[in-house]
This record gives structure tokens, sequence and C-alpha cells, in this order.
């Protein structure tokens, strides 16, 4: 199992214990990106990953690692402290960037066989929404199965959080890890996301965009073709 972990910062937080600790628990290979550090640009909503191609971004270059390593990952882990109810600013910069992947463009197929998991953590509240925002993305990729786990840790810092609270929180990961490791073998797009990409099949037999719509064509998804089917199949294969 591939696990990457994208971190909405670069310190090493009550946030990044908890994110670090459930990918030792899935017991698979890790990769770690770290924001702002790994990727800190800001999207200048030129549109060109929209109406050309995304390699048309002017920060492409710099987002291919990390796209790559979401792209061969087999659980894609999501992790931001609350910022003012909110993800860190660098998680939403760096998730901003993926709008052209989103199922209403050109979203990529390996992401419906996957799973994801979006952690936050507050000293009081704001957990909800902060999963919320790398959740909805998660969902607008394709992701399979997408799981939020949201922690009021009650101080700033993880050597200060109380040791019950800690045992609490090794507790409820040692649960989703097992849930993960359980379905990782024969995960399923909900029928939400089947749902929404009937929806999104629909509007692209109509077409606006010319690049959707060769995109569309070519995978055949337009047609009997479907997303999952090509990970189902990929998987039997393995």
């Amino acid at each position: 199992m591939k696990i990457t972990v994208i971190h909405g910062q670069s310190h090493k937080g009550s946030t990044y214990h908890i994110a670090r600790s459930l990918a030792e628990m899935l017991n698979g290979e890790i990769t770690e990106i770290f924001l702002p550090k790994d990727f800190g640009e800001f999207c200048v909503g030129c549109s060109a990953c929209f109406v050309e191609s995304e390699i048309k971004c002017p920060h492409y270059e710099k987002l291919s690692p990390v796209t790559n390593a979401i792209d061969e990952a087999d659980v894609l882990i999501m992790a931001s402290p609350v910022y003012v109810y909110h993800a860190t600013g660098a998680m939403k910069a760096l998730l901003d960037h993926y709008g052209w992947r989103w199922m209403v463009h050109r979203p990529e197929e390996k992401m419906f066989s996957k799973q994801a998991v979006c952690i936050s953590t507050a000293a009081g509240a704001g957990m909800k929404s902060t999963n919320r925002d790398m959740a909805d993305s998660a969902f607008w990729w394709g992701v399979a199965r997408v799981y939020t786990y949201g922690v009021a840790v009650a101080e700033i810092s993880w050597e200060r959080v109380a040791e019950q609270k800690k045992l609490r929180v090794e507790k409820k990961l040692s649960s989703l890890a097992r849930k993960i490791s359980k379905k990782q073998s024969r995960v399923k797009p909900s029928l939400k996301t089947k749902l929404f990409f009937s929806v999104m099949r629909q509007m692209q037999k109509r077409g606006w965009n010319k690049a959707d719509i060769e995109y569309w064509a070519e995978k055949g998804w337009t047609e009997k073709n479907r997303p999952w089917k090509a990970a189902q199949a990929k998987r039997s294969r393995e």
C-alpha cells in the first residue's frame, strides 16, 4: 500500500502527529508533502488549465511532484490545523490548482479507486468546516471513499495534549486504519459519486469546453466506459 500525506503546514504539531500516526498504522510506503515548503504557489486565475491543458499552468513543473505523489498513492491523507475555521492558506492554494481535475472537467480515473482521509485539529472548534475544505476536493476528484476526522486537542502543541486524549486519538486511528485496510482491495465509488459522474457525463455530451470534451471522448466516458471499471480491471490483473 502506498500512502501520500499532504500536510497543510510545515511545522510538526498535533495535526502532523495524528496524520503521521495513521499513515504508520496503515503499514505501507509513506510519502510526505509539507506545505508551503514543497509547494507554495497561488493560483493566478488564468484559466489555462481549464480551457487548454493543465500543462499550461504557470506552476505546472512545481506542481508535478505533488500530482505524481497523489496519483501513485492508494490512500491519500490531507491534514490541516484549523485556521480561522478553515484549512490553511497553503492547503487551499494547493487545492485551487486542481480545479481542472474536478468531475465537471477532467478527472483522473485513478482517483475512483482511492481512499482519502481528511484530518484537522484545533484547540477548540472548526474541525468540521476545515475537513469540508479538503473533503470537497477529494469528492469532486472522484475519490472512491472519503473519511474525515477532527480532534479538539485543547492545546496548542502536541506535547501538552493530555495523555488520556492521546489514547482516545490512538484508538480512533486504529479503528480507521483497520477500516481502510479492509476496504483497500475492494474499494468502490459511492452511489453519490456515480450519480454526480453521470450528471457530468450528460453535460460533457452537450459540451462547452473543447479540452474537456476531447478528454471525455478519449476516455470513452460519454459512451460505456467508466473510470471505476478500469480501476477494478487493473486490480483483478494484479
